[in-house]
């Protein structure tokens, strides 16, 4: 969309700017909405189009970016810049009153309308005084804080117009208020990271533009009266905050240039029409007159800065290198995440919570099995550490946290991870206190060499003499790997060796040892279960010559072998004294 100036006579001279079907916004950047990362998408071949022609490819480039909260104007402000590049800043490069305004898209409306970064299709080319001419580029950026973007993506989409350009508008409304300030110093810090320090600022020019301003009664519409707010907004005082004094000095440092222009409010009809398509005469002359200083102010060649990077002037061909770098870094993982201040508190609340119960199961974890403490059996050590982990994850759900459920469960799934990897720890600093496992190695190697001998005593008695030396060398060996491990322990060089020998020894206990160990207990248990089922079955057999205890030997008198009280002791009958003997 073009605009060609084309001077008509009706009354008084006129300009009117007609589009041409040619020239056009480009989105050059592209945020893939869809995905739940919001992958950025560099459209190379658009931007290369754009900056690679044969009449501006080599030639030094001036790169103007808007940026600014959504629904804010932007892009109705970037197309008076166009009217003003393609007439060359003549004086009547407003074009007539009656006219559309045309060029990048907008509207009015609550809904945002810009997505992405976008880059009119046409570099225009301005002639300095010195003679030279530079292209200069206009870049249109998707508005911030809208209800659809992230706080990464507005942080990354204005970071790669601050990184692009040369000068940065910064679109605000009605004045320069602490948090136009805080938002500002949290993109251009979230860009300083992605560019390497070389000790200078990294940004060039810095160009508030306060719309609507609604104090002229304090200062004047125009440049004068912006500067003059600027400066009293980012003077550190003696009694300010050391916070609010970091913020104006970090901005300061990051730009070499900054400057700030007030503009009146554009009238009722603008703001309240939604008919209205950029009519001249629908626009209170006020604005008009005010617009009129500012764009000379911006675009005359005495006012252009050509994009620099390193004291070094780019040309329009080497911007699509820089473009690619940038993507990348955004797209990889070097670069922090941005988050909002609630996601910021809702993480530290959480995290706080998290580092409590933490604490909770590592000093109950360290009196059960750590430090001196000393070996437990891993099937105790199992229960005990269950018990713990109930205890710590019900600490965590204990506090109240910011977030609600949804939130907090992420934390507490992490809470768990890193619960299991110091497990992990203590369950090897608990096996390190086992003397047998500590000595498994020796002992190994002394049954392996106990085995090899008494193979090389029968191998001798039946005069099998090759495998009794091959015994003996295998002892012999084995002798010689002893000293070795037992060097290293004591040592400790050459611990690489020393893993190698506990490996083997530890495969050889394992699939050797430990099978015919597992296999004699399963046999002795089998027998000793026999053994006492055996026993069992003996004991519930009853004995013929056992005494019935259901008989009751004195419940029933039996008359033959009850005394007769009148007989005597030995069962003589008494007779009375005469027939005594």
């Amino acid at each position: 969309q073009a605009y060609n100036c084309l001077i008509h006579f009706y009354k008084r001279p006129k300009l009117i700017v007609k589009m041409s079907a040619l020239d056009r916004p480009v989105q050059i950047v592209k945020i893939d909405d869809e995905s739940e990362t919001h992958n950025f998408i560099l459209d190379e071949e658009a931007l290369n189009e754009i900056l690679n022609r044969d009449e501006i490819r080599d030639k030094p480039i001036c790169i103007i970016s808007v940026a600014g909260a959504f629904r804010k104007g932007k892009s109705f402000l970037l197309n008076f810049m166009l009217r003003y590049l393609e007439c060359q800043g003549s004086e009547e490069w407003m074009g007539p009153e009656e006219g559309h305004l045309d060029g990048f898209h907008w509207r009015g409306g609550m809904e945002r309308d810009t997505t992405g970064i976008l880059m009119w299709s046409k570099i225009f080319l301005v002639k300095f005084p010195a003679g030279r001419e530079v292209g200069v580029a206009l870049v249109d950026t998707q508005g911030s804080f809208d209800a659809s973007s992230t706080v990464r993506d507005c942080a990354t989409i204005f970071a790669l117009s601050l990184m692009t350009s040369s000068v940065l508008v910064y679109n605000i409304f009605n004045n320069i208020q602490e948090d136009d300030l805080q938002h500002l110093h949290f993109f251009t810090e979230y860009g300083r990271l992605a560019l390497e320090d070389s000790g200078q600022a990294p940004f060039q020019k810095l160009q508030f533009l306060v719309r609507d301003w609604q104090y002229p009664y304090e200062e004047p519409y125009g440049a004068e009266g912006g500067d003059n707010v600027l400066q009293k907004q980012l003077q550190v005082g003696e009694n300010m905050h050391q916070e609010l004094a970091t913020l104006r000095k970090g901005l300061s440092s990051c730009f070499s240039e900054m400057s700030n222009f007030l503009l009146p409010h554009p009238g009722r009809h603008v703001a309240t029409n939604p008919n209205f398509k950029g009519n001249l005469n629908q626009i209170d002359e006020e604005f008009i007159e005010h617009l009129k200083d500012f764009m000379p102010n911006l675009l005359s060649p005495s006012s252009l800065v050509v994009k620099a990077m390193a004291d070094k002037e780019v040309k329009a061909k080497e911007i699509m290198q820089y473009f690619k770098s940038y993507i990348e870094i955004f797209k990889g993982n070097t670069m922090p995440e941005a988050k909002s201040m609630l996601q910021v508190t809702i993480e530290a609340n959480n995290l706080v919570s998290l580092a409590s119960a933490k604490e909770l199961y590592i000093a109950s974890m360290e009196s059960l099995c750590g430090g001196e403490r000393p070996y437990l059996n891993q099937q105790q050590l199992d229960t005990e550490h269950s018990l713990i982990v109930e205890s710590a994850l019900a600490e965590f759900d204990s506090r109240k946290k910011l977030g609600g459920e949804e939130s907090s469960l992420q934390y507490r799934e992490q809470l768990a991870t890193e619960i299991e990897k110091s497990y992990n720890h203590y369950k090897a600093h608990n096996e390190s206190k086992n003397i047998f496992k500590a000595a498994s190695t020796p002992i190994t190697l002394f049954v392996m060499w106990f085995v090899l001998y008494i193979l090389s005593q029968v191998t001798s008695l039946l005069m099998l003499d090759p495998l009794a030396d091959l015994a003996s060398w295998l002892m012999w060996g084995l002798f010689s790997l002893g000293v070795t491990w037992a060097y290293i322990k004591f040592s400790g060089e050459f611990s690489e060796i020393g893993v190698v020998i506990d490996w083997m020894t530890g495969e050889v206990w394992d699939n050797c040892f430990q099978t015919l160990l597992n296999k004699a207990v399963e046999r002795g248990s089998e027998t000793a279960m026999k053994q006492a089922v055996t026993m069992m079955k003996l004991v519930s057999t009853p004995n013929p010559l056992t005494p019935n205890p259901t008989m009751n030997l004195v419940s029933t008198p039996n008359p033959r072998l009850t005394p007769n009280p009148k007989l005597n002791l030995v069962g003589t009958p008494n007779l009375g004294p005469k027939k005594r003997l």
